[in-house]
């Protein structure tokens, strides 16, 4: 697993993170703080095969972002019990050395709430999505760009075939 410091190097160096809002707060001793830029609710239904030729997305609606002044730089969701999708600020060039796990920060998992992911490939580049659930039953109230999730990044023997799958560079 790396840490902070080799992080720090990846990142300025070769851009394996791009498009945070402050890298010394965002840097963890093990990993990279993710941020949040948009939630979305599901509004309809997925399918899901084995050879992806008959995968349907879900369609997602964007939630909107309530300032409690006009003149608040940044505004809140408010979350009741439930899943959503999160999209994240940060865009992640993942070299075929690398591979990536998200888990949540520890203070989302004391407010009853917590993050689902996938791994992030050797080779993947984009911007990150995946899930949020809220199972306090008072629900969440999350600001824009807070930060939600810790990327960890583990060195692995390099892949000659990263990832190269439908998500690859979306932005």
């Amino acid at each position: 697993m790396l840490n902070r410091e080799e992080l720090s190097v990846l990142i300025r160096d070769k851009e394996l993170v791009s498009g945070y809002m402050d890298l010394e707060t965002q840097l963890t001793p093990n990993g990279f703080d993710l941020t949040v830029s948009q939630i979305c609710r599901f509004a309809g239904q997925g399918s899901l095969d084995f050879s992806n030729k008959e995968r349907v997305l879900p369609q997602t609606e964007e939630m909107p972002v309530i300032k409690d002044k006009p003149d608040d730089r940044f505004g809140w969701w408010s979350l009741k019990n439930g899943v959503y999708k999160v999209a994240t600020n940060e865009i992640v060039s993942i070299p075929n050395d690398l591979i990536a796990v998200a888990y949540p920060r520890s203070s989302l998992l004391r407010m009853g709430c917590f993050t689902q992911t996938a791994v992030w490939d050797a080779g993947y580049k984009g911007r990150s999505e995946f899930l949020l659930i809220v199972e306090n039953p008072g629900g969440l109230k999350l600001k824009q760009n807070a930060r939600i999730a810790q990327l960890a990044f583990w060195k692995i023997k390099e892949t000659k075939k990263g990832y190269q799958g439908i998500y690859q560079n979306k932005i």
